[in-house]
């Protein structure tokens, strides 16, 4: 269900936004809602470059399957976010 967000942003901002919603033949809401989940898609997972480094790092994959392994045994503090 769509929800009426309410923001204020710099007039320059508004017109760099309406211009690549026209460009892409977007409305500005939707313009705005794909820009910020793309935004939110690059940083929220690791991209193939810094994959590599993380399955490299002999070190840090040890300790993520340790605490895989405790959080499957309940072990430690577990925050709720």
């Amino acid at each position: 269900m769509s929800k009426i967000v309410t923001m204020r942003i710099d007039e320059s901002i508004l017109e760099k936004f309406n211009q690549f919603a026209e460009i892409e033949n977007r409305s500005l809401s939707n313009f705005i809602e794909t820009a910020t989940l793309k935004y939110i898609n690059d940083i929220e997972f690791a991209d193939d470059f810094e994959m590599n480094d993380i399955v490299q790092d002999k070190k840090l994959l040890s300790k993520l399957n340790k605490g895989s392994k405790d959080a499957k045994n309940l072990r430690g503090r577990f925050v709720e976010i």
